[in-house]
């Protein structure tokens, strides 16, 4: 009986939770690696508020696309993220270890069909 359910239930929930599981820790691992982000209303926050925020996403997604990519995830949200906080398409292939075209390649479609939908359904607001 339990060798039968092994074999045979439906793992889909099951890996769909593992695999997020593994996006949210790759994401954690980032922001331990880039240190912690400062506490509001100190100088150091003050200092990265605007332009220096953008950098720390910047800089996190890129370290979380590293670690996507060494396990074997799909990192897709992780490149619609950084597109979507302007990084450049050379910078998330040198964080992929890839030439520019070959990440464009890989994702651009992607990134383009999907952001174009979120733009529509903000429209939509």
């Amino acid at each position: 009986m339990m060798i039968e359910k092994a074999c045979t239930t439906d793992i889909g929930p099951a890996v769909t939770a593992a695999g997020l599981a593994a996006v949210n820790e790759a994401s954690r691992q980032a922001d331990r690696i880039l240190g912690p982000r400062p506490l509001p209303g100190t100088p150091e926050w003050e200092a990265e508020q605007g332009d220096a925020a953008t950098t720390r996403d910047i800089a996190t997604g890129l370290l979380q696309l590293r670690i996507e990519l060494a396990l074997g995830l799909d990192p897709f949200g992780t490149v619609l993220g950084l597109r979507r906080w302007g990084a450049t398409w050379e910078l998330i292939a040198r964080a992929a270890g890839v030439s520019r075209q070959a990440a464009h390649e890989r994702w651009g479609r992607r990134v383009r069909e999907t952001l174009g939908l979120l733009e529509s359904a903000e429209a939509d607001l």
